[in-house]
């Protein structure tokens, strides 16, 4: 399969299972729901905007600590769905211990929730057939613990890459080689250098935990350390096709973002209501949980593809189980 191929065969999946971004895109509105509504949110200079105004998304509430954050807090925003907003979330929450504890209480269960989600997901769009809500939900069982696992060795290679390599780069290597440079455009271009240099270790990482995920999903892999190894084994024997297929994926964030920077102060400068702009970010938010599914079965689709196991999972299909009465007139 071609790496263009898998990109629409990523969004055919998608589209093909609407209920999965729906419960999705439901699932993280109830969890923020408590703080969105009017929990009290203390900020250094008083109560938070979101604790005391209507509900503007269902995720505003990550956004509104972000404005108050500071070092490396301030990666704790909401993104597409994705390990790598758990990542993101768990790197704010250390870094905001204070926070009250409904917050808290919200991120942790945000963050179990996506991984106990994306077994299903991805079960889903690697039979590319319905598998109905116990097919579902059983596949989501299956890998949660799984991925909890799978979230320990994330863990240790995110911390590895913020702890120790944002420093240095930008501690350290910037500082040397701007050291007897005078010029303002060069010194911008080291810092732009150094700024790609950390962001490809960052796609790096989440590329390969990625595929670890699918991996596990199609193969039935217990191994999670086993899983990751077997992701990067496949994506350097694809590096291009990898590598294209995640910048399309890229490219179609990137097309969602910009359509609603269009839209929003539009929306805003009409002196349109507060539903309209409660429509216009639920809207933005369904846009980007649709664009990070379309991450997992795009990488699925090439996986599969590549390997000629084009519909295939070797966790036998989940099947609910029938009455006696049933099973009996069957025999």
């Amino acid at each position: 399969m071609t790496t263009l191929g898998a990109w629409r065969e990523g969004i055919r999946r998608v589209n093909r299972a609407p209920a999965i971004l729906v419960g999705v895109w439901m699932s993280t509105t109830i969890v923020a729901l408590p703080v969105t509504l009017g929990t009290a949110v203390e900020q250094p200079g008083g109560q938070s905007s979101v604790a005391v105004s209507p509900p503007i998304a269902a995720t505003d509430w990550m956004e509104e600590l972000t404005a108050q954050a500071t070092g490396v807090g301030v990666r704790f925003r909401p993104t597409t769905i994705e390990f790598d907003a758990i990542r993101r979330t768990l790197i704010g929450s250390l870094a905001n211990l204070h926070r009250p504890i409904i917050t808290m209480s919200a991120v942790a269960t945000y963050i179990g929730l996506w991984i106990f989600l994306a077994g299903g997901a991805l079960d889903r769009y690697a039979r590319n057939r319905t598998t109905r809500a116990h097919g579902f939900f059983s596949a989501s069982g299956v890998f949660f613990f799984r991925f909890l696992r799978l979230g320990a060795v994330m863990a240790i290679v995110y911390g590895f890459v913020f702890q120790f390599l944002q420093p240095w780069l930008f501690e350290r290597v910037y500082p040397h080689l701007i050291h007897d440079v005078t010029v303002e455009r060069t010194a911008f271009l080291m810092r732009m250098f150094v700024n790609g240099v950390f962001g490809l270790a960052v796609a790096a990482c989440e590329v390969i935990f990625d595929y670890a995920r699918v991996r596990a999903v199609v193969e039935d892999r217990r191994s999670m350390v086993g899983a990751a190894v077997a992701a990067l084994r496949f994506i350097w024997r694809n590096l291009a096709s990898a590598v294209s297929l995640y910048l399309l994926d890229v490219v179609l964030f990137g097309v969602a973002v910009g359509a609603y920077a269009m839209v929003a102060p539009a929306a805003g400068g009409i002196g349109g209501s507060a539903w309209m702009s409660v429509a216009l970010g639920q809207g933005y938010i369904l846009a980007r949980l649709w664009v990070k599914l379309v991450f997992w079965a795009s990488e699925t689709a090439l996986f599969q593809g590549r390997l000629a196991h084009a519909g295939y999972v070797a966790r036998p299909t989940a099947v609910w189980p029938e009455s006696p009465a049933a099973e009996a007139i069957r025999n």
